[in-house]
């Protein structure tokens, strides 16, 4: 008997799973999600799940880790600090793809240097200017990326910057041709940036989490989900954290087709940051061609073909006013919700809200509350961003009270974004604990907010919604109204053939809206779901009988729908993927270009066995050190030729092999 613990860190809820020889599961368990230090609420989760069950620690073959924590960073544009150096590249080239974006002001060294297509030297790498820029820079960033024009034909500049970014800095460094062998350096850049940024947070996780798996007695090697749903270890995500991105919706489509044995439907998992849709099609999730998305960001790694939106249990609630109707909308960022700040701090909490309620005007921050999450150690802050935090220090505040003047708010959202500060106010989760969907922490408090939300006046001067009652259920109808637009976007974005309009405008059209309420008048219309929904997270049977209700499709919410993300991490496969291409940059030339650099060969025939040996063994090797068992490889091939005066000609090839097989696990 093996015994497999899978462990999910939410946005607000850290799951934990037991499960039995990958067929039975024998507990689960919830803690809250310890955002200053995640691997705290892993313990307790696991401690709680084991306590359960009865299992000794010793028992348990292997850990498994889904985390939403790399997707939510991109999502609420957290991250550290960090550097990019562009090789052979124009300034203009730093506004494709919304790298220039991405950078969000940190630094960026332009060098001369890269290859051409075939791999040959366009320039010489600077290596002077290089070594000044991280001699300025080397003490405020976490990390470097490094994109080189061509890098995934020929990576020698990229290693050499690699090289000088070690001895001169000790800094870790992400390389865009380890992370992607497709062309389009500023997309490679873009997701060699991301990765940079996030290896601080995903080092910590893991390192932290192991130390607590350690300290109860588990010694079994710790895996963690990829964004595809496969698993690799925990070594390899320390070094590539941007493959973690929709880790935990990636998780959540493997746990949904286990938990339902569904084959075709449309899977939603709503989560207290996002919410993740996407299509489970004969029994497995479609791989995003184009490369994942998260938020604003298209990048290079292989995931789910998922949509993520800024929309969950503890999405902020913002009032909106147009002319005079006034009304709410939610997202994409996550607060703090009253209901649960209110249980860390309830004088502080209940003081500031009663105190609010007898005046007689709703203030700007009103019903919203900080705190910080790190004070001691943050690193590369503006002296106005530390007095803030400071200033917050290790208490919980009404954020009135701690705003002095528009450029502490400018600070405080700095601040946020970081993920040093948290922000409380109204959300979803509170709509629920006072329509009395939920009853985890302080309602009391939840109704005092939303009271003094409901006196927030419109265009029309008069208060939205003295009743806390009507308001919850207003918000609650919202959530349902974004999550069905949700679902609708993936829908369109998946029907073949499309539709000559994108997916979000199609989901909102007046046709599709009249359509789901059943419009009869001259016209008929009907329109709804043709498929089933899998509903998944711990709100799921609160908020998704009335998104079904809506589309007019089956809500399938199975039992353990609120830990399937902890599923998925027990149940997926080892899967390793390793790529090149084979290009003819002279007639008689077939130049094989791998992650070591280009080969050449006389003849199409050679340069195709060498790379499928090649990439063979490096895709064998990472699938093993992951720790697959009974690796199975699989070789694709992908030709290009053309017709030349009734010739077949050899005009390119993209190789690929795949690895694959289950984690080897000890039985106790």
């Amino acid at each position: 008997m093996a015994v497999l613990l899978g462990v999910d860190t939410g946005g607000t809820y850290t799951d934990a799973v037991l499960i039995r020889d990958e067929t039975e599961v024998i507990a689960t368990a919830k803690a809250l999600t310890t955002r200053a230090d995640l691997a705290v609420g892993v313990g307790k989760a696991v401690s709680a799940v084991l306590a359960q069950s009865g299992v000794a620690a010793e028992k348990i073959a292997m850990a498994s880790l889904s985390t939403t924590l790399a997707t939510n960073a991109l999502v609420e544009g957290q991250g550290g600090r960090v550097a990019l150096i562009y090789v052979g590249f124009r300034a203009a080239d730093l506004e494709t793809h919304g790298l220039s974006a991405a950078l969000r002001g940190d630094p960026r060294l332009l060098l001369s240097g890269g290859h051409d297509h075939a791999g040959a030297e366009v320039a010489p790498l600077d290596e002077p200017a290089l070594i000044a820029f991280l001699e300025t820079h080397k003490a405020e960033v976490s990390g470097f990326a490094v994109a080189s024009q061509f890098a995934t034909r020929n990576p020698a500049h990229e290693q050499r910057v690699a090289e000088l970014v070690a001895e001169v800095t000790g800094r870790p460094v992400s390389a865009s041709h380890s992370l992607s062998a497709k062309l389009n350096g500023p997309k490679r850049a873009l997701t060699a940036l991301l990765n940079a940024r996030l290896i601080g947070m995903i080092d910590r996780l893991i390192g932290r989490a192991e130390d607590q798996l350690r300290h109860l007695g588990i010694h079994a090697p710790l895996m963690v989900v990829r964004g595809d749903g496969a698993l690799m270890s925990s070594a390899q995500a320390r070094e590539r954290p941007i493959e973690t991105i929709l880790s935990g919706p990636a998780a959540s489509l493997v746990g949904a087709r286990w938990l339902t044995g569904a084959e075709t439907a449309l899977v939603s998992d709503i989560g207290g940051t996002t919410t993740d849709v996407a299509l489970l099609r004969d029994g497995r999730p479609a791989i995003d061609p184009a490369g994942a998305q998260v938020g604003p960001y298209r990048t290079m790694v292989e995931a789910v073909a998922m949509r993520t939106h800024g929309l969950g249990g503890d999405s902020e609630v913002h009032f909106t006013s147009e002319g005079l109707t006034a009304g709410v909308t939610l997202g994409p960022k996550r607060l703090l919700p009253i209901s649960l700040i209110a249980v860390d701090a309830p004088e502080v909490v209940h003081s500031a809200l009663d105190a609010q309620l007898r005046r007689s005007v709703v203030a700007e921050h009103d019903g919203r509350f900080v705190r910080a999450v790190v004070v001691q150690g943050a690193e590369g802050l503006a002296p106005r961003e530390m007095a803030l935090l400071e200033r917050i220090g290790g208490d919980v505040w009404p954020l009135g009270d701690v705003l002095r003047n528009r450029v502490d708010q400018s600070a405080l959202a700095r601040l946020v974004a970081r993920g040093l500060v948290q922000l409380a106010g109204v959300t979803p989760t509170d709509a629920s604990h006072v329509a009395g969907h939920l009853c985890a922490w302080d309602a009391g408090a939840a109704r005092k907010a939303l009271t003094l939300f409901g006196r927030k006046r419109g265009g029309s001067g008069m208060r939205f919604c003295p009743d806390p009652d009507d308001l919850a259920q207003i918000i609650l109808d919202r959530l349902t109204d974004q999550t069905t637009l949700a679902l609708l976007e993936t829908a369109f974005a998946e029907e073949t053939p499309g539709f000559d309009l994108p997916p979000e405008v199609l989901a909102r059209h007046v046709l599709m809206q009249r359509g789901l309420s059943g419009h009869r008048g001259v016209l008929r219309i009907d329109a709804g779901l043709n498929l089933p929904v899998v509903g998944l997270g711990a709100s799921a049977a609160t908020y998704y009988p009335a998104v079904g209700e809506r589309l007019g499709s089956e809500m399938i919410l199975p039992a353990n729908a609120h830990v399937a993300n902890a599923i998925g991490a027990v149940v997926g496969r080892v899967i390793m993927r390793e790529s090149a291409t084979i290009t003819v940059p002279n007639e008689g030339v077939f130049r094989l270009h791998l992650a070591d650099g280009p080969q050449d060969f006389s003849t199409a025939d050679r340069a195709l066995a060498q790379g499928e040996r090649a990439l063979t063994e490096a895709a064998r090797a990472r699938a093993f050190t992951a720790g697959a068992a009974e690796i199975e490889c699989h070789v694709t091939r992908d030709i290009r030729l053309a017709d030349v005066e009734g010739r077949e000609v050899f005009v390119e090839a993209a190789l690929t092999v795949e690895a694959s097989g289950r984690p080897r696990v000890a039985v106790g």
